[in-house]
């Protein structure tokens, strides 16, 4: 098997039981790098080091991770301009903070009727928020709900 030292270095094609007492003399472990190559690549290293460092890596990646999730605002078609303002002012904050929004107008009773009333709706909001969001999906009817996705804009 080829042999690779701590610090990197090759230490050429060594037999199984030679390389096993070179990583005892040192008091490392010898961990097999690349088994399906001619020959086998072997390297010595403290292992228990190896994985501490590479938990520590994974760590620091999984911090820097934003982590986007869903903030849904549901209305109704007849909503009123002051309860209109104050479901955009929570839109904007959520998407401020990153999150994608989907905004639901839920159709009641005889309402289902008239879904352009709804459609209006959502496309105010996409409007009123066109400086912070892009529409990821227009809106479309499911059920007795229409539904319209919001994603934030990169600055």
């Amino acid at each position: 098997m080829r042999l690779i030292d701590a610090e990197g270095e090759q230490l050429g094609i060594v037999a199984l039981r030679e390389a096993l007492r070179i990583a005892g003399e040192r008091n490392l472990d010898l961990v097999n790098v690349a088994p399906t190559a001619k020959p086998p690549v072997c390297r010595i290293m403290d292992y228990g080091k190896y994985k501490y460092e590479q938990s520590k890596r994974e760590k620091e990646a999984r911090k820097n991770q934003k982590v986007i999730s869903i903030k849904e605002i549901r209305m109704t078609p007849n909503i009123e301009d002051h309860d209109f303002d104050t479901k955009l002012r929570n839109a904007v904050k959520f998407l401020e903070e990153g999150d994608k929004v989907k905004v639901t107008v839920r159709f009641r009773g005889r309402e289902i009727t008239h879904t352009s009333i709804g459609q209006k709706v959502l496309e105010k909001m996409a409007e009123a928020t066109r400086e912070k969001a892009a529409v990821e999906r227009y809106p479309k009817l499911e059920g007795r709900s229409m539904i319209m996705i919001l994603t934030p804009k990169q600055q």
